[in-house]
């Protein structure tokens, strides 16, 4: 199991207290992989981009106009936090369906 988010990510500290096996990928610092980005804005289309984010406050509206793909790849912090990727079954956030999903 991989956790993908933000060190400093309050949600992200949560879910790796709770999954403390999973490895845990600090996108701001190593990136999302493509193929793991890929597959995520398959299953979560825009709702994987984090629309009321600092980092999505900040862009022009220009930017914002961009497909989420290039965004998330310019700026992996738009990405909603965290996303698991359990053996190739992804979940996005840590609300009470996705902890149910994972059997805790």
């Amino acid at each position: 199991m991989i956790i993908y988010g933000i060190k400093a990510c309050d949600t992200c500290r949560t879910a790796r207290k709770a999954l403390p096996d999973a490895q845990f990928v600090d996108v701001r610092e190593d990136g999302l992989p493509q193929e793991v980005r890929d597959l995520a804005l398959e299953t979560y289309g825009p709702q994987l981009l984090n629309t009321r984010s600092t980092t999505w406050r900040g862009l022009s509206e220009e930017e914002r106009e961009r497909p989420p793909a290039e965004l998330l790849a310019d700026h992996p912090a738009l990405m909603k936090r965290p996303l698991i990727d359990d053996g190739g079954a992804l979940y996005l956030g840590w609300s009470d369906g996705v902890r149910k999903e994972l059997g805790l």
